[in-house]
């Protein structure tokens, strides 16, 4: 018989959190926290879960971070949240409190101080760590490596980018398990992206508050009168739902999800306008957006192509088609790289335009340049309601991000693919070859024999009219 009581301690816990939450720690986890813990010991990697307030987020982070501590070695766990005050005063101080409630013979293993638990035979081997995750100290998750690694993100909306880039080493390792908690106050950003564009990368869940028995039909009711059930507020707190849109965002999440619902379906007589984004940089795609009228019927996207690869590309795609299903014109960003491709398909007589969507707007007392100005078009487009775009998780992610704002004399500007970047979010290639596609004018959009000359012509800067 085994003498040691730590060995049939491990033996008994190791892989059932649930029993051991109830058992040693004397409490019954929700229905969602005992799925929540289970996934951890069925060895999923990548976690991530959004609520509404008060569900027991962090409650059940901390069983999670006992359980793990006590049951392995050697082991790394490190927490972070956005502020120190919720890391500290909420999260960290609720673990601080669980791991009190152990057994004396397993608590006694442990040193607690105010950043850190220990095990006091092995403190650099067997540890909790909290680091406060701010954009000025992004290495809060860095560096972690050990034979069990468990990384917690409270908060995970309030998480700046740079934070998740830093830590993509410590979050790719075999050994490592990832786990994203939080209110879902962002439309944008990797927590964001976990339950959209990268979503088949990560075990979701999702806990709403009028599904959970911690929170009282008092709050919700409260919620509803003060900011109504149809805000954003009500959205975030209560249905742990993303909101709609975040106030600097120039398109709307419910905008996009209504224009790939419609069933509406391209008119068959209407010739196509193409939209060609061209690659900058190695990590961005190419993509050529085919718009029939109002529906953007195909988005095809190219990585690693050389420009001549890109022009050959397109070509074929045109040349493939019988004359009728031809595009009236290829809109093409002629920024950089985008030149040469506006220059070779022009030298085979291809119905080319280059758009430098950094120029002047037609509208220039409102927007600062013409991506601007194609942006709102865009937004106004898919307002109207009678367009129609192809259900594209990664579309939606970019059109939703971009973000706005004024210029000291008032013009509106959007976000530059680089500032897009530097928060950690992938350059919009779909959604500005969409863009590209509303920069041509009415008097070229429609099928007509005079489609073979009109396209040499000076682009017409209004772009108010679209068909």
């Amino acid at each position: 018989m085994n003498k040691n009581p730590y060995i049939d301690f491990i033996a008994k816990y190791r892989s059932n959190p649930v029993l051991f939450v109830k058992d040693v720690l004397q409490v019954h986890p929700d229905e969602w926290q005992a799925e929540f813990l289970s996934h951890i010991a069925g060895g999923e990697r990548k976690i991530s879960v959004r609520s509404g307030h008060g569900t027991g987020k962090s409650t059940a982070a901390s069983w999670a971070m006992v359980w793990y501590l006590t049951t392995r070695f050697p082991c790394k766990i490190v927490v972070t949240a956005p502020t120190s005050s919720q890391l500290f005063d909420a999260l960290f101080a609720e673990l601080k409190s669980w791991i009190r409630n152990l057994p004396p013979y397993v608590g006694e293993l442990f040193e607690v101080t105010s950043d850190r638990v220990v095990l006091k035979a092995a403190p650099s081997e067997a540890f909790i760590s909290a680091r406060t995750a701010r954009a000025e100290t992004p290495e809060a998750l860095a560096g972690v490596h050990s034979q069990n690694v468990l990384l917690i993100c409270d908060e995970a909306s309030g998480i700046d980018e740079s934070v998740f880039e830093a830590a993509s080493g410590s979050m790719s390792g075999h050994s490592a398990t990832t786990l994203l908690l939080g209110n879902p106050t962002r439309s944008s950003g990797l927590f964001y992206d976990t339950h959209h564009r990268v979503k088949a990368d990560w075990k979701t869940m999702h806990v709403s508050c009028l599904k959970s028995p911690r929170v009282s039909d008092e709050f919700v009711r409260e919620m509803e009168v003060k900011y109504g059930a149809e805000s954003n507020q009500f959205r975030v707190r209560v249905l742990g739902e993303f909101p709609l849109k975040e106030d600097n965002t120039v398109i709307s999440a419910d905008t996009v999800q209504s224009a790939q619902k419609r069933d509406i379906q391209s008119d068959p007589d209407t010739v196509p306008i193409w939209g060609l984004d061209v690659a900058r940089f190695g990590a961005d795609s190419s993509v050529l957006a085919i718009r029939h009228g109002n529906a953007i019927t195909e988005l095809i996207s190219w990585k690693g192509l050389s420009l001549m690869e890109l022009t050959g590309r397109v070509v074929d795609k045109f040349n493939n088609l019988i004359p009728r299903q031809r595009p009236t014109e290829i809109l093409v960003d002629s920024i950089g790289l985008g030149a040469g491709v506006v220059d070779r398909l022009q030298e085979l007589d291809l119905p080319v335009r280059g758009i430098n969507v950094g120029e002047a707007s037609s509208m220039s007392g409102t927007y600062l340049n013409l991506r601007a100005e194609l942006w709102f078009k865009l937004k106004d487009w898919l307002a109207a309601k009678d367009c129609k775009l192809p259900v594209d998780s990664a579309l939606f992610s970019e059109l939703v991000s971009p973000r706005y704002q004024f210029t000291s004399s008032g013009k509106m500007k959007i976000e530059s693919k680089d500032e897009m970047r530097k928060r950690g979010l992938p350059s919009p290639d779909k959604a500005d070859a969409i863009c590209l596609t509303l920069a041509s004018d009415a008097a070229t959009a429609t099928f007509g024999s005079k489609h073979s000359v009109q396209w040499k012509k000076p682009l017409k800067r209004a772009v108010k009219g679209v068909v």
